[in-house]
C-alpha cells in the first residue's frame, strides 16, 4: 500500500468520527475542551487500536468479527442516536444526555472504529506480517480521526451557535443514520 493510498484510507476511515464529532458539537454548543479532547483522543486511539486488534486476531476470530461487526456498529450507534432523539423531546431540566460520559464516549468510539477492525484483517491479508509494518499505518489512522473529530466539533459548535437548531434530534438522527449507512453498506455487500 503507497503512502497515499495509506492517508485516503486513513480519510475515509475518519469520516464517521468527523461526522458524529459535528452531531456532538452542535449538541454541545459552546467549547468544552476536556470533551472536545477527550472525545477525538478516544475517536483517533479506536480508530488506531482496532485496526491493530484486527490485524493481530486475523488468524484466529476473522470468521466471528466478519459476519457482526456492521450489527454492533448498527446497534451503539443507533441507541445513542435514539436515546439522543428521545432526549430531544424532553424539557431542558430533564435531559440526561451528558456528552461529559466517558461510558458514552467509549461507545461512539467503539461504535466509529468498528470499521478500523475490518481494515486490521485486510492488512494482515495483504503482506504486513509482523509489528514494524503495521505501526505506521495504526499511527496515521489514529492521527487523521483524532484531527478529524476536533475539526468536527469546531463545525459543530459553531453550527449549532449559529442557527440554534434542534441539536438533540439533529444529532441523534445524524448517529441513527450513520448506523443504518454501516448496516447497509455491509448488507448490500454481501
Amino acid at each position: 500500500m503507497t503512502a497515499i493510498e495509506l492517508w485516503l484510507l486513513a480519510v475515509g476511515l475518519a469520516m464517521d468520527c468527523f461526522t458524529v464529532a459535528i452531531a456532538s458539537g452542535i449538541y454541545l454548543k459552546k467549547l468544552v475542551w476536556r470533551i472536545i479532547l477527550t472525545t477525538a483522543f478516544c475517536f483517533g486511539l479506536f480508530q488506531g487500536v482496532m485496526p491493530f486488534i484486527g490485524w493481530l486476531g486475523t488468524k484466529h476470530f476473522s470468521h466471528l468479527i466478519e459476519s457482526c461487526d456492521h450489527w454492533i456498529a448498527f446497534l451503539l450507534l443507533a441507541f445513542l442516536g435514539g436515546k439522543m432523539l428521545y432526549e430531544s423531546f424532553k424539557k431542558d431540566e430533564e435531559k440526561h444526555y451528558n456528552l461529559n460520559s466517558l461510558r458514552i464516549i467509549l461507545a461512539l468510539s467503539v461504535a466509529t472504529s468498528i470499521d478500523a477492525l475490518a481494515v486490521g484483517i485486510s492488512f494482515a491479508c495483504i503482506g504486513y506480517h509482523n509489528l514494524a509494518d503495521i505501526l505506521y499505518p495504526i499511527a496515521v489512522i489514529g492521527l487523521v480521526s483524532f484531527l478529524s473529530a476536533g475539526i468536527g466539533f469546531m463545525i459543530g459548535i459553531f453550527a449549532g451557535k449559529r442557527f440554534n437548531l434542534p441539536v438533540e434530534g439533529i444529532g441523534g438522527i445524524i448517529l441513527i443514520l450513520i448506523g443504518c449507512k454501516i448496516l447497509y453498506t455491509h448488507l448490500a455487500g454481501m
